[in-house]
């Protein structure tokens, strides 16, 4: 059988029994901007360098319409939404980025505000993983999640990425450094899974 044609330009929405992934609109930048509010957020991602920095740095509404209206049209990222069934409300973002066709693989990065604990990104990870390997029939897709975020490597682990190794003190974080890990799953890996 053969692998379907890549293409990121295709933004398609992905419905689940928790949650929808749908192509980010201008009329999601009001809730995700309140989202990105949430200082757990910022350190977990490596945003920010600090706590106090995480509470003050605040991306405008202007910038991030700025963002969205980009990659909604991007050829080498797919970013959706991540709509919560049981509030309806827009709780963060998937995404499918740095897309390298000749390789067949690009990456992934996930983020939730408002809504742990309910296996939202659990869903939201599988959903997008199936659309990377099912629809656009990709390899590889890799991550990078940092050491004191140990709650998602686990959805990761529970996905079916597997740990490659260490990017040994890649995040300056309130004086100290935080290692990265590297994590990776591959389409033979999904299609068992």
């Amino acid at each position: 059988m053969k692998a379907p044609t890549i293409d990121f330009s295709r933004k398609c929405s992905l419905p689940g029994s928790l949650v929808t992934l749908r192509p980010v609109t201008m009329a999601d930048v009001s809730a995700l901007h309140a989202a990105l509010r949430d200082t757990e957020l910022a350190v977990l991602t490596g945003s920010v360098h600090d706590r106090t920095e995480a509470r003050h740095k605040e991306w405008s509404m202007a910038e991030l319409e700025d963002i969205y209206r980009r990659w909604a049209v991007a050829e080498d990222r797919i970013v959706w939404a991540i709509v919560d069934h049981d509030s309806g409300e827009v709780v963060g973002e998937s995404v499918l980025n740095d897309l390298d066709l000749g390789n067949r693989s690009c990456g992934f990065r996930i983020w939730i505000s408002g809504a742990r604990n309910k296996g939202l990104g659990t869903e939201a990870t599988r959903l997008t993983m199936r659309h990377a390997f099912a629809d656009q029939g990709l390899n590889r897709v890799e991550l990078e999640v940092y050491d004191f975020n140990p709650r998602a490597r686990h959805v990761y682990e529970k996905v079916g990425f597997v740990h490659e190794g260490v990017k040994r003190q890649a995040l300056r974080y309130e004086g100290g450094w935080i290692d990265a890990h590297v994590m990776s799953i591959l389409a033979c890996e999904w299609a068992d899974h």
